[in-house]
């Protein structure tokens, strides 16, 4: 349950109704989230947030889906299971298939049982992984 009221597009701020334009823009999609319409309470929290996300989840060095498997593997790492949902359907919605999800699960399943292991026997990096600042 929310912690607070979820603002529907008739109880927006201008400034909350100019960044839902600006995501339905973007999106080329006339729906806007349970998280966006959280954050509308405080629009300047909602645009910060807003063009942080745009700017880290636009076409880059690395694929969008991609970017969007990232997503999913870090919120299950943090256990926040709206962003799993919502991540998860936009890196379907960008071609991610059944096994690629299934290696994904994988991935993020083994990293967090050797990362908890190793964490547990105080294993020191190895020198070789190290890489000099100055190069």
């Amino acid at each position: 349950m929310a912690t607070v009221k979820l603002l529907s597009d008739d109880e927006l701020s201008t400034e909350a109704r100019a960044v839902f334009d600006d995501i339905r823009k973007v999106r080329q999609s006339d729906f806007v989230n349970n998280f966006w319409r959280a954050l509308a309470h405080d629009p300047k929290t909602l645009r910060r947030t807003w063009e942080s996300l745009k700017e880290v989840m636009a076409p880059g060095a690395l694929d969008p889906k991609v970017k969007e498997m990232l997503y999913v593997a870090v919120s299950i790492a943090h256990g926040c299971s709206y962003c799993i949902h919502s991540h998860t359907a936009s890196a379907r919605a960008k071609g991610m298939t059944a096994a690629e999800y299934g290696e994904l699960l994988a991935i993020v399943g083994m990293a967090a049982e050797t990362n908890r292991l190793v964490t547990a026997l105080g294993v020191p990096v190895d020198a070789a992984f190290l890489v000099d600042a100055a190069d």
